[in-house]
């Protein structure tokens, strides 16, 4: 499994925690799960941590996002695994300073999916990030067309 692979894993499980039980982790401890699951890996760990920071952080906006990107659903009936792999991939495609293409977010996505998920959940996962993907390149498309 590619490194960063990895760390998606172990943000996932992460999100998992904090979406079943919010009660205030000690950042000691979010950051000593990173580290141990990531077998000491430092860059690894500052990736993995920079991700759930960033999910954490936006949280609000991606669940608006994954709203209207999932039509029929409502982020309460979605599985906790799906709720969290969808919440990641949205935050990749929406807010991270560094960007991944739509189809690398949505390969790792459908991955964690197919391998912490429902037999349904690699599909749900791909149509949902798909349509985020779409609103994405619409805002960007909006932005850079000097409408007035």
């Amino acid at each position: 499994m590619a490194r960063r692979s990895r760390a998606r894993e172990v943000v996932l499980q992460l999100l998992f925690q904090w979406d079943q039980n919010p009660t205030k982790v000690p950042r000691k401890a979010i950051q000593q799960f990173a580290r141990d699951r990531l077998l000491g890996d430092a860059e690894m760990s500052t990736y993995a941590l920079s991700l759930y920071d960033g999910v954490a952080g936006r949280k609000d906006a991606i669940d608006e996002a994954l709203k209207s990107a999932a039509t029929n659903w409502r982020l309460t009936r979605m599985t906790p695994v799906d709720r969290n792999v969808l919440r990641l991939g949205a935050f990749e495609l929406l807010f991270d300073a560094a960007p991944q293409p739509l189809e690398v977010v949505i390969n790792e996505a459908i991955e964690l999916a197919k391998r912490f998920g429902s037999e349904d959940s690699p599909a749900f996962v791909n149509g949902v990030l798909d349509r985020v993907g779409k609103m994405r390149d619409e805002r960007k498309a909006g932005a850079g067309s000097g409408a007035s």
